[in-house]
């Protein structure tokens, strides 16, 4: 299992690792290794406001987490 929920190998030196195999130190760094459209701001240095930034796509968010929520991450 590799991704952003980390490898689950208990090593938290390789938690960073992206799809290339190299292992980023910056947590936005990482995220954005992942970024599958351009339309997706780039993450910065400093976390984006999730209620301020993304006002209006609560609902969308709600059914991404109810995926990790349901039976297949049980």
């Amino acid at each position: 299992v590799r991704g952003l929920c980390g490898t689950y190998n208990w090593n938290q030196g390789d938690e960073f690792t992206t799809p290339a195999g190299d292992v980023e130190i910056s947590i936005a760094a990482f995220a954005n290794k992942y970024q599958l459209s351009r339309e997706c701001p780039a993450l910065g240095p400093v976390p984006p406001e999730p209620c301020g930034d993304f006002a209006g796509q609560q609902e969308l968010a709600e059914a991404a987490c109810a995926v990790l929520q349901g039976p297949a991450f049980q």
